[in-house]
């Protein structure tokens, strides 16, 4: 896909994002997920993850980004874990598990993902790196790879 049908894209992902319907923003939220690399992304999907209006959009949006299983997805959860209500963090905390409860070896990577956040030069993320990494060391896996599983 060209750089002009991404930003499309991406345009018309964060108009679907300020639907009054929820059920459209956590549509948004997943789409936006495949995009998170692009800057333009990052406060709608920031917004989303902290949604105001239903908690659906929270979970769905932090699954989609946790399931990219890479450092860009980490950070926007993260960022959005230094500022969340009660509320807000408790279903980031059910997509984490529900992500990397199944695997060890995608939970670890994930740990180490944070623990490289945690020099990141963004205050949000270095902060929200330190609680997402605790939430990930405290979870554990149902599957085991390796010689000591």
């Amino acid at each position: 896909m060209s750089n002009e049908a991404r930003r499309a894209a991406v345009a018309a992902l964060i108009r679907l994002a300020g639907s009054p319907d929820y059920r459209d923003r956590a549509d948004a939220g997943r789409g936006l997920a495949n995009f998170a690399e692009m800057p333009e992304a990052r406060e709608p999907l920031l917004e989303l993850v902290l949604d105001d209006g239903d908690t659906s959009v929270t979970r769905a949006t932090t699954e989609a980004l946790l399931r990219r299983h890479d450092s860009t997805g980490l950070a926007v959860v993260a960022s959005a874990l230094a500022t969340a209500d009660p509320n807000h963090t408790d279903w980031i905390h059910t997509a984490v598990l529900d992500v990397f409860g199944m695997i060890a070896s995608d939970r670890d990577a994930a740990v180490q993902q944070c623990e490289a956040l945690g020099r990141d030069t963004d205050e949000r993320a270095r902060h929200g790196a330190g609680h997402l990494a605790t939430v990930l060391v405290a979870i554990n896996p149902i599957l085991r790879t390796g010689r000591n599983s």
